[in-house]
This record gives C-alpha cells, sequence and structure tokens, in this order.
C-alpha cells in the first residue's frame, strides 16, 4: 500500500576516510573539555539534579494536578507509609478500585487530570465523543510523515510526527487555554496511532514483514484500540484490554517533578507551541533513566535466566542477585532494576496495581510461573538490597518491575513499551501544561555558577 521513498541517509562521520584524520584531531579536544572539581558542587551548595545532599527534590513549582505520598506525619515525624498516588486530590487506588467493569478508565482519568474532577456520565459521554472524532491521522500524514524514515525507536517517530503536526494546525502558535486544550485533546488521541503505525512501518520496511494498517473503531476505548490495530487479527481479551487500561492509567502522572513533566512545566514557561513542548517531553522520556526503566528490567530477566539453573531455588536465585549487587554479573553496574524508588518506601501503589492484575492475565495465558519468579525476584531482592546496601529505609518494588511482565503478556513488542508511556503520560503533560499557563508562571530559569578561569584572547596566528 505505502512504499518509503526518497529516505536520507546521514553518511557516519567517524568512518569517512577521506576526512578521519581531521575528525580524530576534532575528537582528541574533547580530552580538553575540563571536568569539573565535585568538591565545587559542596562548596557552592549546588542542588545536583535538583536535590538536596538527603536526596530529595528542592521545591520548584506548585501543582494541583497529581501528589506521590510516602510518608505520614506523626506526632510531627515522618513515618514511611504504603505509596499513595493522587490525581487531582483522588486516590488513584480508589478510582482504579470502583472501575467495575467500565472500560474507558483512562478516559475517566484523561478527564480529570485535565478538568480537575471526574466526569458524570453526560460528561464522559462528550469527553468520548470528542475523543473518538480525533483518533484519525489522513492517509496523506500515514503516508508522508508516519511512513517515512521508520526506525526501531518509536520514540524517535512520535517526536518527529508530534512536531510535523504542528504544519497541519490552523493556529499552532496560539498558547491561549482553549486551544492549547484543543491541540492537547488531539495529541492524546492521535499519539497510540502514531505509536502503532510506526511500530508497523518500521516491522515492514525494516524487517520485510506484511504490512498491516487498522484504524480505531469508534466504540472502543483507547486500550482496546491500541490492541486491535496492534495485533493483525484484531483479537484481544476482555481481561487484556482491562490490564492495559490500568497500566495507562497507573502511568497517567506522577506529579510535577518528574524529569518529563518538570521539561513540561520549563519549556512551557518560556511560552512556546503545544507541539514543542510535547517533544521535549517526549525527548525526556525517551531516555533510559525515565521512560526506559521498565526495558532494564526485561533485559535484567533475561540475564536471570540465562545464569539462573533452578528458577525456584530461592537460595541460587540469592546468590546471583548478590553478584548483580556486587557488579560481578549483569551490566555490572551493581543494580538490581526494578527494586527501589526515590520517593516510595513501603510501597508504590502503581506497582501494587499492575501486579494484582498481571497475577490474573498470568492465569488466563497460562504463564503463572512466569509471574511467580518475578514475585520472587522482587522478595529477595528488597531483603538484599536493604541488607547490602545498609539502606535505613524501607524499599519497594516499583512499576517499572512489573509493567514489562505485563506488556509482554499482552503480547505488545518492546519497541512499544516507553511509547506506551509517552500515550499515558500525555493526559498529564497536557494537564501541567495547561496549569503553567493558565497561572502564567515566569520562565524557569535556574541558575549556574561559573568556575572556569577568565583568559585573554589571543589571535589565531599566537594561539
Amino acid at each position: 500500500m505505502f512504499e518509503e521513498k526518497d529516505k536520507i541517509e546521514m553518511p557516519d562521520l567517524l568512518e569517512m576516510d577521506e576526512i578521519k584524520p581531521d575528525v580524530d584531531m576534532l575528537i582528541s579536544e574533547l580530552h580538553h573539555v575540563p571536568k569539573i572539581d565535585n568538591n565545587l558542587y559542596v562548596e557552592y551548595d549546588v542542588k545536583r539534579g535538583l536535590r538536596d545532599s538527603n536526596g530529595k527534590g528542592v521545591l520548584t513549582g506548585l501543582t494541583e494536578v497529581s501528589d506521590v505520598v510516602a510518608f505520614d506525619i506523626i506526632d510531627g515525624d515522618k513515618v514511611p507509609c504504603d505509596g499513595r498516588l493522587y490525581y487531582q486530590g483522588i486516590n488513584v487506588m480508589d478510582i482504579v478500585n470502583n472501575l467495575g467493569d467500565r472500560i474507558h478508565g483512562f478516559e475517566e482519568v484523561s478527564f480529570l487530570l485535565l478538568f480537575g474532577h471526574l466526569p458524570n456520565s453526560k460528561e464522559l459521554e462528550s469527553y468520548l465523543h470528542v475523543s473518538s472524532s480525533l483518533q484519525e491521522l489522513g492517509a496523506r500524514f500515514v503516508r508522508d510523515v508516519v511512513m517515512k524514515a521508520s526506525n526501531g525507536n518509536i520514540m524517535n517517530a512520535l517526536q518527529r510526527c508530534v512536531l510535523t503536526l504542528y504544519t497541519y494546525d490552523p493556529r499552532p502558535d496560539d498558547i491561549s487555554s482553549e486551544n492549547v486544550l484543543r491541540q492537547s485533546l488531539e495529541l492524546i488521541n492521535k499519539l497510540p496511532l502514531i505509536a502503532v503505525y510506526s511500530y508497523h512501518s518500521y516491522m515492514h520496511f525494516r524487517k520485510d514483514e506484511a504490512l498491516i494498517i487498522r484504524n480505531p473503531k469508534k466504540n472502543l476505548s483507547l486500550s482496546e484500540n491500541i490492541l486491535q490495530m496492534l495485533r493483525p487479527d484484531g483479537h484481544y481479551t476482555e481481561l487484556e484490554a482491562k490490564v492495559l487500561d490500568i497500566a495507562l492509567i497507573v502511568h497517567a502522572d506522577h506529579g510535577g517533578g518528574n524529569n518529563s513533566t518538570f521539561t513540561t512545566h520549563v519549556v512551557t514557561s518560556s511560552g512556546t507551541d503545544t507541539y514543542s513542548s510535547t517533544a521535549a517531553s517526549i525527548g525526556s522520556l525517551k531516555g533510559p533513566k525515565h521512560g526506559g526503566a521498565n526495558l532494564k528490567v526485561q533485559e535484567m530477566f533475561r540475564n536471570l535466566k540465562e545464569n539462573i539453573v533452578n528458577l525456584e531455588d530461592e537460595r541460587e536465585i540469592e546468590v546471583y542477585l548478590k553478584k548483580i549487587l556486587d557488579k560481578q554479573a549483569f551490566d555490572k553496574a551493581g543494580l538490581i532494576y526494578g527494586i527501589g524508588h526515590a520517593v516510595y518506601t513501603l510501597s508504590d501503589p502503581r506497582e501494587v496495581l499492575l501486579k494484582e492484575y498481571a497475577r490474573t492475565l498470568a492465569v488466563e495465558k497460562g504463564l503463572v510461573s512466569e509471574f511467580e519468579f518475578y514475585d520472587r525476584v522482587e522478595r529477595i531482592a528488597k531483603k538484599l538490597i536493604t541488607e547490602n546496601k545498609g539502606i535505613l529505609k524501607p524499599v519497594c518494588a516499583n512499576v517499572d518491575f512489573y509493567s514489562g511482565l505485563v506488556y509482554s503478556m499482552l503480547g505488545i513488542p518492546e519497541e512499544l513499551f516507553t511509547p506506551l508511556f509517552a500515550i499515558a503520560r500525555m493526559s498529564g503533560w497536557s494537564a501541567h501544561r495547561l496549569e503553567e499557563i493558565v497561572n502564567g508562571g515566569k520562565i524557569v530559569r535556574p541558575a549556574f555558577k561559573y568556575v572556569g578561569e577568565h583568559t585573554a584572547y589571543k589571535p589565531i596566528e599566537e594561539r
């Protein structure tokens, strides 16, 4: 149906023989880039990563969109508690546990994040009508933008396509709250199509698989449409759609301090357009320290299975996990991925919810032993990290520990793991962007201390 034409190949600068000596000279200049003395960060009380010396985030803004709670205050003391995540003041655990058989949970949460309250039946009906009308890209956009220059990093495709949507917008630079809401609703509903179509394009043009482009259906939820557009036969079970819906809900937002949402606030504060703001946030989420963490968990579990003979032997699991912590195994970083969180202590509510649905899905898929292995590793790893690292506060598994397992059981390819995070987080980014615009804050401009030297200018012949 489509052909990938006019693909631009950039030459590999490092491999071009005719300029190699000059390139080598430029690379050698990198050795002159100064490395800043770590003691200077202490001397000038620099909050590296916008964190205090104890790891607590520096307060840089106010928000009502969502809240992350890991401690209760009892008699003036901070006491670790089971983690709680609130969207517009409502506990996400309560939202999920009260959905019943309703299939548009993520859509309800998107409404909540954008407008500050859960929708009633009439409001939800209107929101779904608007949403379904926006779930289209047009054949020309799919052919000329999505299909061109395909590659296996779908996050790159999301950025490229989002920025190109600017060209198709009649009012791209209008940052009135009404127009930004319109753009946000467009992106919330178009991002899933861009991600799935980009994946199909990559598999067709780069892996020689059949190209299947299936349009979203108006009567389906966003999670149902993702599954039916992704799968060759378009089939999915009710439980599969429910589990994906929950996964989208728990990833929709996580306070204003996470890297990609803070990026939203920073870029929005400059007065730029919605597409530039969104592309910047996607770029942040693309980083392996942020959105790609569940891929690292999956990679680690493949390594565990390759090196542990009996996956039910807790002693053997413990011995190998100790090797990982001692930087003797896996990637030798000394980290058990998916265990520990910068804020949560006793538990991560997102992990708690996903784990329960992962358990149920494992039964349907006949993968109970796989789930039990994850559960075993989680339990042993938390104990080992607490003992080996001398950590005083409790250590819990985070949302990334089970999200990769859930996506794998849903048959979602790893290329779409992080894009699914972006699809969910688009609602949160939109809510924070609107909050920044409505409150008319100053441009975010933190200070950097210059610690280099001032030197005299030399003419080129004297250098």
